[in-house]
Parts: C-alpha cells; structure tokens; sequence
C-alpha cells in the first residue's frame, strides 16, 4: 500500500509540473486521406504512420484499403504504408486544406527479400518531382515520438484488427458510414495578456473575440434509388471571425513643431510654412503623452480578419484499375489593417483551386498517372483614401495621378524617425494557372522507378499602379532637419510611378524528371534521379514592357520596348520578354541510406540535390511594365538643375532620367547546391541520437546597384554618363553551413522529449536573399510594429501592390564598383538555435498511473501536456545612413562609418551604442560592413493541454487549450539601425504576448 502511495503522490507531482507548459502553438489543421491499393484492388488491415518533427500518428486501412489523418497540421508531413511481405512506401507530402487524396500502390516482396526485410531506410534527399525551397535544409527531418498508443489510435482500426479504444473485449457495433466532427475554437482577450508598451504608457487593452467553427463530414456517396454505389468524399469547412489587437507607437509633430519651432534656434517663420505642408499636417494627429524625444503617441488598434474556407475531395475506383480523384478548396478572407495615424485599409481575397486525376493499372506493377490542375486568385485593396477625400488635389500638389480610386496623401519619409505618412495602394488583381501532369510510376523486384513531367499555364492579371501618389524623402539636406525641409516644402527626394495600370502577364513552365528508389539490400538504399525545370521570362499580353539598352560600362543607356526590342544604342535584337530564356535548369539528385553494421542500430545517410529559382521573374516584369513611355516614372533629387517643391515635386524637368530599372538582358536563373550527412544511432535508456552536416550553395544570386553613382561630396567624374536607374543583374553568390545535433527520447512512460541544437553560418553578396533594410519596400500599413518604414524605392511596390513581398525585394548595394563589398552574413544567419519539446500524457505506464481507478483515474489519466521552447542568437541588421545617393532618388542604401566604439556598450533604454557609428566622410562611401550588428536574442515558450473524452464507442470530445508565449516574455523582434534616427537603438517591435485560445471539437 506504502508503493502504491508513492506512486499515487510521483504521479500528482508529475501532473503538477507540466500543467503550466503547452505544446506548440494552435497551428491550421486538415485532414487528409488516401488508398492503398495492391493491382488496383484495395488492401485492408496496411499500416500508415505520419510524422513530422517530433510528431508520429498511427493509423490502418479500412475495407476499403481507405485512410485518413482528421488533424494534421498544414506543412511537410512523411506519410509511411508499410505491411508484412510488401515493400515499405514513404513519401513527402504538403499537408494543406487543398491537398489532394493520394494513392499508394503496394508491391509484394519476393521470399528472399521477405526474410530479409528490415526496417526501411530512408534516403536524405527529395526525389526529383519534388521541388523543396532552397533551405530545405533547414526543415525537421521526420521521426517518431508523442505517439499515444491507446489514446486515440490503439493499433490498427478497421474490422480486420482491434478497436480504436482500450481493451480488446469491446462489443463490436455496425460500422458507420461516415465520419465527421464539429469544433469550435475561442479566444479571448480576458485571456490575454495586455500588448506590451515600449514606452511604459500605460495603454488601454483592446476587447475582441476570436472564433473558429470546424465542421467535416466523409464517407461515401450513396443517394436511394440515384447512386448506389458512389466515390467516396470529403467535405470540411472552416469559418474564422477575428480581431487582431496591437499597441502602435511613433513619433508625430507637436504643436510647437507645427508652428515652425523647431529648436530656440532654428525657427521657420510662419509665413514661409508651405500650405501644402499645413494640408498634409492636418493628417497627424496631436501627440497624446510627453517626456520622450523618441516617442510622443501611442494608441490600440484592432484590425479584423474574416475567412470562409472549403475543402472537397472524392475518389472512385473503377473495374479495379481505373481510380479517379479530385478535389475542390476555396478560400475567402476580408480584413481591414489599421495603421497608427488611424487609417484603415480593406483587403478582399478569394481564392479556388481544382484538380482531377486519373490513374490506370498498365500492369502489375505499371502504373499511368493523369492529371489536371486549376487555380484562380484574386485580390481587391482598397486604402482608407480611396474614392473617399482627395488629399493631394485638395493640398494643391501636383503630378500625381489624382483619379478618385487612387486618392489620398503623398508618402512622407523623414530621416529623423518622424512617422511615415503613408497608405495602402489600390489593386484588383487576377492571378490563374492551369496546368497538365502525366507521369508513369513503375514497380520491378528492387526498383520503385516514376517518370513523368508538368506544364503549367501561369496568368498574372494586374489592374494596379506601382506608386501612383508618389514619395518624398526629408533628410534635413536643405535647412539641417528634416521636418525644417518639410515646412518648407522642399524634399530631398521625389518618386513616382503609375499609368499603365492594366498588366496582362504570360508565363508558361515546363518540368520532366525521372527517379529511382533502389533498395539494394536491406541494409543499403539509393534513391537517385534527374529534374529538368524551365520557367520562361514573362511577357506581357500586348507586349507592354521596357528594358534598358546599355553600352559597355554603363556609360549609356535608353529605353529598349517589347514592341520593337532592339536595342537602339547596341542593335541587338531581344525577345518580346527582352530577357533571354534560360533553360540551362537540369538538376541531379541524389540520396544513400545505409546500415553499415549489421544488427547496429546506426544508419549513415547523404543526400546532394540541385534546386532552380524559377519564380523570380513576376517581380521583375512588375518593375519592367511600369517604365516611361508606357507609364510616368521618375526617382530623382533635389537639386540646382531640377529644383524640388511640395507643390511640384512630380514635375521635374525634361532632362529628368524617366527610366529608373533596367535588368540584364543575359539574366540567369539563380539554383542553389544542396548536400547533408548525417549519423542517427539509438542509446540506451530509449534515447536516440542524430548528428548531421548540411550545406547550400548558391549560385547567380540577384544584385542590384546604381551605375554612374559617387559618395556624397564627391566629384562626379562622368557628368554626361546616364545615371539615375537601378540595374539588376544575376552575379550573387551565397553560402549555408551548419552542425545539427538532435537527441531524442522515444516514447516511454507516457513521456517523450527531443533536444535539438543548430549550429550554422550564412554569407552573400545577394540582394534578395530575405532582403532587409531602408532600401527594402515596406509600409506601416504591412508592418504596424516598425517605426518609420522606410520609402518605395524605384522599381519596388508598396504594401498593398500585387507583387513582391518584403523578403523578395531587392537591397541596393552601396557601391556600385565595388559589389564584393556587399559580401557578409545574410539577413537569416541565425548562429545558435536551441529547441526543446516536452510531451507527458497521464496514465501511461506503471509509473504513470495506469491502474489508477475510480474518481482519480477518471479526472487524471490521459491529459496530455506539451511545451516548445525555443532559445536562439538575433538575426543580423544592416546599419544604415539615411541619405539620398547623389543623383538619384533612393534613400537607404549607404552605410554610416564604424568608429570603433563598443557597439552594444548603449547607455540606458537604448539596445546600441550610438557613438559606434558616425556620417561617413565628405568623397567616402561608409566603411561599415552589411549586416554587421546581431540583433536582439529570441526565447519562446508554446505551451498546451489537452485531452478526449469517449463519449460513446463512436462519439469523442476534444479538448484543448493552447498558449502562445505562456510566460508572457518579453522579446525584441529586432532595433532601429538607422543612425540619423532619433529612434535608432531602439526595438522597432516586440513579439505578441501571453495569448490563450480554447478549442473544443466533437467528433463521430
């Protein structure tokens, strides 16, 4: 009795320690099912595990040789059919809403290979109709763990094994047809932990919900006396309602600030204050707190974000070697994202896709695959100015395109860190892509071989502009300050682009690729095959794009059109793209598993693949179609020649460059090297070890730089060259290394953990490899957390233009005769990175409380409990002086001089020294190396609990209760690095704090 107390008591303790940790964060779920087939008839009774990471879930076939997973969270799951005396088959698959219902075809081991079979080794590497991202190094490879035999899943669960429950003496019962569920899950901000201040102002929380409704329903189709016998379906549909609360902060003009008083010294007379400017401040709002040079207002904003979802799929088999399969997903999602200043945008998105695939038993072992894909989506913004006020016709600024859809203020970028003013762009855009698959999947003794190849149909319909109320930059370059220049209305710099607004563009992609799973042995696999992929150049329906022609050493340049591309300075003759093809795109894969002593539990694996980036040419044509004379643009500088006012900023002079981005017409398509090694070994104690090495190397990475262009103070040595334009060009290159070391502990007890630490190091010299800095597009409006985004630069788009992401935008090298300068760590060089998961699930074990019976067995056994934790170094920032370069109008592209002084030695309420950095000198480009300040440390604690309650043999309650940062740390996402910046050292933004949501779902 004494030991089964003691028991009793570890087993509270226990308890008592994990309820305060949770598992990873509420992530999307989806369910998604397939059919094992042997010569196209079904098999029973076959077992699938999926994994992930550290999750492992245990399913089996039905009589239907059907099964499915009800919630797999979206992403890469490895899904394995395995069963005695057939081969193993595991495959990679992109859990979503859209996935589609798979089809696996089982092959029968000859007797030797049956004595012989062991467990399957996987090869480390994707087969070549797989196309990972580049850093797929970086994913969580698949492995066992937080597997709860008898939870949820005991063993297999159709009629040819045991029931999905405890026990083996359950009274079977007719099984249902279908299957479904019903869930709800809520969030609440009583649960919530307040938005944290960074200026310690005590800020209301805002109210909201949230709420998610879940609702699934498969099985097969059989209408009475219409359809007897019809293909089995899925239907789920998801509806999200949520308010998503954050606490703003920024710098707005006060009231003295307003008047002209800028210092006791520096004063503009009220007369001289530029009526535009007074319209535009009227845009501000007054400051609502005082103390503080850097910050003066801070308010709660609420966006919302409402979202209809629905999944279908069905599958039917026909004469036992026809399967026909397809599905149907549309997504519809409204929001509307408030900004600081109190303007709020609405953004409308519905998205379809469709797929139909047939497949036809040849043989025994050959199989015919057909397939048809469809996908539309399309997007409507419309800024809070839109068809509302005309801020800039009413402010007497001219220029700008001023018809009522695209009304509102110019943005207004000031070096000091005054808020930006700026709003969304409007856009209607309709993106579509339909494509045709036909592969052969091929089964002979050893040999799983799949042939076969995709062409795709890409449509990118834009009915947008690019900037059409333009930018203006103030960097005190007229007057010392910034907001003086402001006054005044004199900018440093002015941009513009818009007309053109329709954009109908056309890309057709092409791959074929051949693999080869050999298992050559028991102990020794090799799964080798050939990818070649092509992307052509897009082009434009009516063939409206511009390039630029430029001679040797960009000593000039004009205008090249898709209409007539020849080049009139060099002659040559260019595609309707004005980009040459490149179909140099062939990439060899490869992979080795081996056990290389036998009865050792070690397994060796190696993998090298080639990887294309074929998507990188949207963005391009984008920048290409919005190029004078097709459209206005124009990116310049104030200056003697081509005097800049508020009022007329827009209008520059006839000798004003009006092209501003050329690309090469040779532009190759960048492909990244991957390779990995890798040792895994079980320990004692059911613990298991895995070391491995990987690398990535990337070649023809994107560059963009400014040609003809010299330090501020510098004597310009060709006056006569044509300057003024970006040039972009494919001469990058980039490197990742990095040492995983991963210990796990396999289930055992109900408990299960995995540890695992990255070491790594990434460098380029590439502009676009997760972009960062001023010369990055962004806008308060995408970005709520960032204090005074920096300004659309020539050929990028804002926030809200159909194209590019920030992580896709082009950074600007400082010099352009010197791009290895702009070699150093890349903006995801993460050093370090710590993670740690936790699952203990009560009752499991005889330590665990498995005999435990009456009220205390029924109240404590089987909750699950979970953590993640996750420790990592700050990720690099780019140290910036905000300038104009001479002769051009981009802002954010020059480097500040090192000094020497400790760079985080920074005095109080500051994360950087701001003595490390200085202007660089009068002729000089800044001496400091990109990226070279890390950024803040990173700590995240998830955490969850959860349990099902059987509520009938068919009838289970989930329940579960997740929280997003459960110790409510608080956790810089990265500082303010521009140095002419009142806010520079400062957290441009911090990580969301202690949220909870509860979920609670029936299923049957």
């Amino acid at each position: 009795m004494a030991g089964r107390r003691t028991r009793k008591r570890k087993h509270i303790r226990l308890l008592a320690a994990f309820l305060w940790v949770a598992a990873a964060c509420l992530l999307p779920a989806a369910e998604y099912h397939g059919q094992v087939l042997l010569n196209g008839l079904p098999v029973p009774g076959v077992s699938v595990i999926a994994m992930k990471g550290a999750s492992r879930i245990t399913t089996a076939t039905d009589d239907r040789g059907i099964f499915s997973f009800a919630d797999l969270p979206d992403g890469s799951w490895t899904i394995e059919v395995s069963m005695t005396g057939f081969a193993s088959i595991k495959r990679t698959v992109a859990i979503s809403p859209a996935t589609p219902a798979g089809t696996w075809q089982l092959r029968m081991l000859s007797a030797d290979e049956t004595i012989r079979q062991a467990i399957p080794l996987d090869t480390e590497t994707t087969k070549a109709e797989d196309v990972p991202p580049p850093e797929s190094a970086q994913a969580e490879d698949a492995a066992e763990g937080l597997l709860i035999n008898g939870s949820v899943n005991n063993s297999a669960a159709s009629r040819f094994s045991q029931d999905a429950a405890f026990g083996n003496n359950n009274r079977r019962r007719t099984p249902a047809l279908y299957t479904g569920g019903v869930g709800v899950i809520l969030d609440n901000s009583i649960l919530d932990a307040a938005p944290f201040s960074l200026t310690g102002q005590n800020t209301p929380k805002p109210s909201y919900n949230d709420v998610t409704g879940l609702l699934t329903l498969g099985g097969p189709l059989r209408i009475p006396h219409l359809i007897r016998n019809g293909p089995n379906f899925f239907v789920g549909y998801q509806m999200v309602r949520n308010r998503n609360a954050l606490t703003q902060t920024a710098l707005v003009p006060d009231a003295a600030q307003r008047s002209g008083i800028l210092s006791p010294a520096n004063i503009v007379p009220p007369s001289r204050i530029s009526p535009q400017a007074q319209a535009l401040l009227a845009l501000y709002p007054l400051p609502n707190f005082s103390g503080s040079s850097r910050y003066n207002y801070q308010v709660p904003t609420v966006g919302a974000t409402h979202q209809d979802a629905l999944q279908s799929r069905f599958d039917k088999t026909i004469n036992g070697k026809n399967q026909f399969s397809g599905m149907f997903a549309f997504q519809s999602t409204r929001t509307n994202t408030p900004n600081v200043l109190g303007y709020s945008d609405a953004s409308d998105m519905l998205g379809l896709n469709a797929r139909l695939t047939w497949t036809h038993r040849l043989s025994p072992g050959l199989f015919l695959n057909v397939g048809y894909q469809f996908s539309r989506l399309s997007t409507k913004a419309t800024p809070y100015f839109a068809n509302r006020t005309n801020i800039s016709g009413d402010a007497g600024i001219e220029g700008n395109n001023q018809a009522p859809v695209n009304w509102g203020p110019p943005a207004l970028v000031f070096s000091s860190g005054i808020q930006t003013l700026t709003d969304g762009l409007p856009a209607s855009n309709h993106n579509q892509t339909d494509g045709e698959s036909l592969s052969f999947e091929w089964n002979h003794r050893s040999h799983t071989v799949d042939l076969g190849g995709d062409y795709r149909r890409a449509q990118f319909n834009y009915l947008t502009q690019q900037d059409p109320r333009g930018t203006f930059t103030f960097t005190g370059a007229a007057t010392g300050s910034d907001f003086g220049d402001f006054l005044l209305g004199i900018p440093d710099t002015s941009s513009i682009a818009f007309g053109n607004a329709d954009k109908y563009f056309r890309e057709p992609v092409y791959d074929g690729y051949a693999n080869d799973d050999w298992r050559v042995n028991a102990a020794f696999t090799i799964n080798a095959g050939l990818r070649w992929e092509y992307g052509a150049p897009i082009t434009e329906l009516y063939n409206r794009l511009v390039n630029l022609d430029v001679t040797p050493g960009f000593a000039q340049a004009a205008p090249v059109l898709a209409s007539n591309p020849v080049g009139p300075l060099t002659g040559q003759r260019l595609p309707s793209s004005l980009m040459r093809s490149d179909r140099s795109g062939w990439e060899p894969r490869v992979g080795v598993a081996w056990r290389a002593l036998s009865g050792s539990s070690m397994v060796i694996r190696a993998g090298y693949g080639v990887y294309d980036n074929t998507s990188v040419y949207q963005s391009i044509a984008v920048q290409m179609a919005q190029q004078s004379p097709l459209s206005k643009a124009l990116s310049v500088q104030n200056g003697p020649l081509n005097p800049l006012t508020l009022a007329n900023g827009f209008n520059t002079s006839p000798a004003t460059v009006p092209n501003t981005f050329g690309i090469d017409p040779n532009f190759r398509v960048g492909y990244a090297q991957n390779w990995q090694l890798s040792v895994q070994r079980d320990l004692p104690g059911s613990l298991q070890l895995l070391a491995r090495y990987s690398g990535i190397k990337g070649t023809r990475g994107l560059q963009e730089f400014l040609p003809n262009t010299v330090p501020i103070g510098a004597v310009d040595p060709c006056p006569s060259c044509y300057s003024g334009y970006t040039y972009l060009t494919s001469n990058g290159n980039s490197s990742r290394e990095a040492v995983q070391i991963q210990l796990r502990r396999r289930l055992h007890n109900g408990f299960t953990a995995t540890a695992q630490y990255i070491f790594s190091k990434s460098i380029d010299d590439v502009s676009a490899l997760g972009g960062q800095g001023p010369a990055t597009t962004t806008s308060a409006t995408s970005n709520p957390t960032a204090q005074n985004p920096p300004p659309p630069q020539p050929g990028q788009t804002s926030s809200m233009a159909p194209t590019v992401s920030a992580s896709q935008s082009p950074v600007i090298a400082q010099n352009w005769l010197n791009l290895a300068g702009e070699r150093g760590r890349s903006t995801f060089d993460q050093r370090h990175l710590l993670s740690l998961q936790i699952q203990y699930t009560s009752g499991m074990g005889m330590g665990g409380g498995t005999l435990l019976k009456g009220w205390r067995g029924t109240l404590l056994k089987e909750w699950t409990f979970a953590t993640l934790i996750t420790a990592a170094s700050g990720l690099p920032l780019n140290p910036i002086y905000f300038a104009a370069v001479p002769g051009t109008g981009v802002t954010g592209s020059i480097r500040p001089d090192y000094t020497g002084a400790p760079l985080y030695a920074a005095p109080s309420g500051l994360s950087l020294n701001p003595a490390a950095f200085t202007a660089p000198l009068a002729g000089q480009w800044g001496n400091a190396g990109r990226n070279i300040i890390s950024g803040p440390a990173q700590f995240v604690l998830n955490a969850t609990i959860g349990r099902t309650f059987r509520l009938r043999d068919r009838l289970n309650l989930d329940l579960r209760f997740d929280a997003n940062n459960a110790l409510n740390h608080v956790t810089d996402t990265s500082w303010i690095t521009v140095i002419n910046n009142a806010q520079f050292g400062l957290p441009a933004g911090t990580n969301p704090m202690r949220s909870v949501q509860t979920m609670l779902r029936l299923r049957f």
